[in-house]
Formats: C-alpha cells, sequence, structure tokens
C-alpha cells in the first residue's frame, strides 16, 4: 500500500507534540505537521479546507453534521477541553453580581456560535436559569474589528444578535463601558492589562469550576479531530488509524506529566496537581472516545440545538467516522 502524505493542522499542545515530533506515527502516512492557533486553523479548515487531518471547532462541526455540508468527518479526540465560568468578563461597575443580573444586558460575543459560548450559554440556563433570550449579544472581534459568524445563522426570533460598529473590538468596547460583559474563550486584553471596573462574573472561578464538575460530572470538550472527508471515503482505514494515533500521543503526554524526578512542565508542583485533578475527575480525567464523553456530547448537543444553532437535534454518535466508535478491543 502506497503511504499517503497529509498535512495536519492543529495546536502544538502537549497531547499532540509526539506527532509534531515523530514519536507517533499515524499507521499508513506520512504526516506533514503545521503548528497553528486554533483560531487561524478554523478560519482556513472553513474557508479552504487546507488541511487533511486538523482541529476543529466541536460546534462548527455540529452545525455542519445538522445541515449536511460537513467537509470533514471527525474522531472523538478532544484537543482542547474547557471549564468556562472564567470565560465571563463583566464591568464591575454595573451591578453584576451574579448571574441574573446578566438579563437585559449587552454582552459580546467573537461570534454566536463558537464552542466555549455554547457551553457559557448552556451552563447559565441549566444552572442558574438565564436563557439566551434574555441577554442582548453583540457580536464583533475580541481583539480586531470585523469579526462575523463562520456561517450564517438562522436564529429563533426572540434571540437579539447585532454586530458592533466595524472600527470597534471587542474589549474595546468593555474597556469604555459601552458593553455590559464580554463571554470569550480568550482573555480579553483589557482584562489582562487590569484595566479599571474590568473583571470576572467568577473571580474564584477554580472553585466554582471544581463544584460544578462534582455536581454535574461535566469537562466541556471544545475541539475534534477532524480528517477530509474524500479521504475517508477513498481509505476507510484512516479514521482508526488518526484516532489511534492520538491516543497514543495523549498517553504519552500523561506519562510525562507524571514523572516526578525530572518534570514535563514548567512547574514546581505540576505532579501534585496531576493527583489532585485525578482525586476529584477520575485516573482518565481527559478522556477520549464516545462512551466515555457521551453525558458532555449529549449535553453539547442539546445546548447547540436549544440555543437555535443547529436546526436538528444531532446525536453524538453522527458526530464521529463510525469505525472509530467500534474497535477491537484487547
Amino acid at each position: 500500500m502506497k503511504t499517503l502524505e497529509l498535512s495536519l493542522g492543529c495546536c502544538n499542545y502537549d497531547r499532540t507534540r509526539a506527532i509534531f515530533e515523530g514519536r507517533v506515527a499515524i499507521e499508513g502516512c506520512h504526516v506533514v505537521p503545521i503548528a497553528l492557533e486554533p483560531e487561524e486553523t478554523f478560519h482556513r479548515v472553513f474557508q479552504g479546507q487546507e488541511f487533511d487531518i486538523c482541529e476543529m471547532s466541536l460546534s462548527s462541526h455540529t452545525l455542519n453534521i445538522a445541515r449536511g455540508t460537513h467537509k470533514y468527518v471527525a474522531v472523538p479526540a478532544f484537543l482542547s477541553r474547557a471549564f468556562r465560568h472564567s470565560g465571563i468578563y463583566i464591568r464591575t461597575d454595573r451591578g453584576i453580581h451574579t448571574p441574573a443580573d446578566l438579563r437585559g444586558r449587552q454582552v459580546g460575543i467573537p461570534e454566536y456560535q463558537i464552542t466555549a459560548n455554547v457551553w457559557i450559554r448552556g451552563m447559565l440556563k441549566d444552572e442558574y436559569g438565564v436563557h439566551p433570550h434574555e441577554i442582548r449579544w453583540r457580536r464583533g472581534g475580541l481583539e480586531q474589528p470585523g469579526r462575523r459568524e463562520r456561517s450564517p445563522l438562522s436564529l429563533p426570533a426572540e434571540i437579539e444578535v447585532q454586530q458592533v460598529a466595524d472600527d470597534a473590538s471587542l474589549s474595546q468596547l468593555l474597556e469604555t463601558g459601552e458593553l455590559d460583559a464580554v463571554f470569550s474563550a480568550k482573555a480579553p486584553s483589557c482584562h489582562t492589562r487590569g484595566a479599571a471596573h474590568v473583571g470576572r462574573l467568577f473571580p474564584d472561578y477554580r472553585a466554582v469550576e471544581r463544584d460544578y464538575f462534582a455536581r454535574t460530572g461535566l469537562f466541556p470538550p471544545m475541539h475534534v479531530v477532524g480528517i477530509r472527508k474524500a479521504l475517508v471515503e477513498a481509505h476507510p482505514w484512516l479514521p482508526v488509524s488518526v484516532y489511534k494515533a492520538f491516543i497514543e500521543a495523549k498517553a504519552l503526554a500523561i506519562e510525562e506529566l507524571q514523572q516526578i524526578g525530572h518534570f514535563a512542565a514548567t512547574l514546581p508542583w505540576g505532579v501534585a496537581e496531576l493527583e489532585a485533578t485525578r482525586k476529584l475527575m477520575g485516573y482518565d480525567y481527559w478522556s477520549y472516545g464516545l462512551a466515555p464523553n457521551r453525558h458532555a456530547l449529549d449535553t453539547f448537543v442539546r445546548y447547540h440545538h436549544e440555543q437555535g444553532i443547529s436546526p436538528r437535534l444531532v446525536t453524538p454518535e453522527e458526530l464521529f467516522a463510525p469505525g472509530v466508535l467500534d474497535m477491537a478491543r484487547n
């Protein structure tokens, strides 16, 4: 069989680094890896399907599956996962002390459909009774003006989304007080700089997120691995080979993190942090696969549909290549 030469566009995380370095191979393939920030990867994949294998937004992938417009097939390797209570930035001079105080406020978002904001809105509804239609959404670039939805959305009439001025960024508008809050996966620069009257809704977000996990069991998945659909049709074996490689690369990253004789991360108590995380969240806390993530994926696709993004309720099984859901077991 001829070896496939495939491009890989994704972030060079510790859990992908072994593939970038060639310590882990994708069976039957020669991989040309390109290290990119997720936002650039997502843009290039959506605009031109530039990569054979890539990191993909879970929300964008769900939307494309619901519409039947997907150009990529996914495997359940969750390259990015994150609790998102930390992603709610507020004006501290507006009387916003609890999630309920966000009702009726103007809240900036880079895009309505990005995965982080799907999780934030879902969490606000399930945990605090704050519904998406109770917030006035203002869309724009976090730091660079002019950002719009990657794909046009047909949202319910009760959802108000307006584009901010083309010469303004969300960070600027939060700092000047023209926005009451911003929901974002990345911290706005005004918060990083310590601008006056800009803070987080949950200042001790770690404690809130630990409690959230203890009660709900949710560690939100953000990004999956996609493979060009045409390649999968031509080479049905490819999804399993790709999936196995990402599983192996993650296992190597965890093995290195738990080495106490020499630290993989530049942190004095990194091993202690790993042990504490496992005590709270389980040994395989960053799990891949459908079965251990079904609760999180069921929750996500429900949020996605409830918020008017996907036109129908997608099932978790639809998100992934069938072959990886029934792999051989020892």
